[in-house]
């Protein structure tokens, strides 16, 4: 009998278990689909001895000190400060768009005052925003709209951005001075030693027992347990009562080249006529130094792996049809990007974990009494216990 079966090893689940093994000295058994812990967070070394992201690049960057304190007890930092650069017009240029950006596009010399006057020239009146497409072409105009946005959107979305809710592109600011990081956070750092010995560290615990190519499905009526904490699919966990809540996915193309080097920085985006979005290459983020280089290639597409929710108003009211389900469900918590239907950075979801994990502390009576939490052992690998979902 496990007090807690968790379904998916990433963020979410992974501090949600390290948290009620370690606090509540309760048992927890975590599961995941796929073959390996942590999420789209996983890392990987590959044929060629390069450690790469096998789902695309990650970047941990935060404001919260508690998130950073809370995780350094299971890694050390590499600091590291994120820069990309866009093809645009056959120029490598930095995004967010900045004052270099704007010099070397159009071959001016602004000063920063001067591009404050320079975008607002440009700048299209928009009574209400409300479109992606709004962002930005009442901040910086057309041309730029087009030149940065436009395409990569669509590419990445399979919409227009007109048809798309203002977050979109208002994650992405645009700049006046000559700061070509893309985050501003005051903590920026890859884990030394890699996300997934991360992760191993924060299961190792004793009271963890790790199921790797397991379904929920397989399990939930097999192996007894109190309550369940989710973060998968919610419509999945209803068994799509209302329709699929829609998601874009990505394809990830690795290669390996024979060069010390393949581009100047870690990511470079194509917003143009490019298939795919972007280009990672591993070594800037990691440090590691190796003979050979290893790229991925970032194709969007309809189908696949649930990556980012569809950001229109319509599929918000969906996922509330959903949401009032798992509000009735006894001893059920949903929590994570997918369980919610909504995008969240690697430090949020650590954040939202921490916080779910103070509620359920405290809504529970404190630590539990029948057991005894154990001492940490040192990190051991997943074990697989099940055959893969069908």
């Amino acid at each position: 009998m496990y007090d807690w079966l968790i379904v998916g090893a990433g963020f979410a689940g992974s501090v949600l278990a390290e948290r009620l093994a370690s606090r509540r000295g309760e048992r927890v058994l975590i599961i995941d689909r796929r073959n390996h812990v942590g999420g789209n967070a996983y890392d990987r070394l590959d044929e060629a001895g390069v450690l790469i992201h096998q789902y695309g690049p990650h970047i941990f960057h935060t404001n919260a000190e508690a998130v950073v304190a809370y995780l350094s007890q299971f890694t050390a930092w590499r600091p590291y400060e994120h820069r990309v650069l866009a093809q645009v017009d056959g120029m490598l240029v930095p995004i967010p768009i900045n004052l270099d950006t704007v010099n070397r596009l159009y071959g001016l010399s602004l000063t920063s005052e001067e591009l404050e006057a320079w975008f607002a020239a440009r700048a299209e009146p928009v009574t209400e925003i409300r479109t992606s497409e709004d962002v930005v072409v009442s901040a910086v105009g057309r041309d730029l709209y087009e030149k940065f946005f436009r395409g990569y959107t669509r590419k990445q979305w399979g919409l227009d951005p007109s048809e798309l809710d203002r977050q979109v592109t208002a994650r992405v600011p645009t700049r006046t001075n000559r700061d070509d990081r893309y985050f501003t956070d005051t903590f920026q750092a890859m884990p030394a030693q890699g996300y997934t010995r991360m992760f191993e560290r924060l299961l190792a615990h004793p009271n963890i027992h790790v199921m790797t190519n397991a379904d929920y499905r397989s399990v939930r009526d097999v192996i007894p347990h109190r309550r369940v904490i989710y973060t998968g699919p919610i419509d999945e966990y209803f068994d799509f009562r209302f329709g699929r809540l829609p998601y874009r996915s990505l394809r990830f193309v690795h290669v390996t080249r024979d060069a010390d080097c393949h581009q100047p920085v870690a990511v470079v985006n194509y917003p143009q006529g490019e298939a795919y979005t972007r280009i990672t290459e591993y070594k800037h983020l990691t440090g590691q130094e190796h003979p050979r280089t290893s790229l991925t290639y970032e194709y969007p597409c309809a189908e696949g792996d649930p990556y980012y929710p569809v950001p229109r108003a319509e599929n918000q009211a969906l996922f509330k049809r959903y949401e009032r389900l798992a509000r009735a469900e006894a001893d059920v918590w949903f929590v994570g990007r997918l369980a919610t239907y909504r995008y969240y950075n690697m430090d949020q979801i650590v954040g939202q974990a921490l916080a779910t994990f103070r509620r359920l502390d405290e809504a529970l009576g404190g630590p539990a009494q029948r057991i005894q939490p154990a001492p940490r052992a040192t990190p051991r690998r997943p074990a697989a216990a099940l055959p893969p979902a069908e």
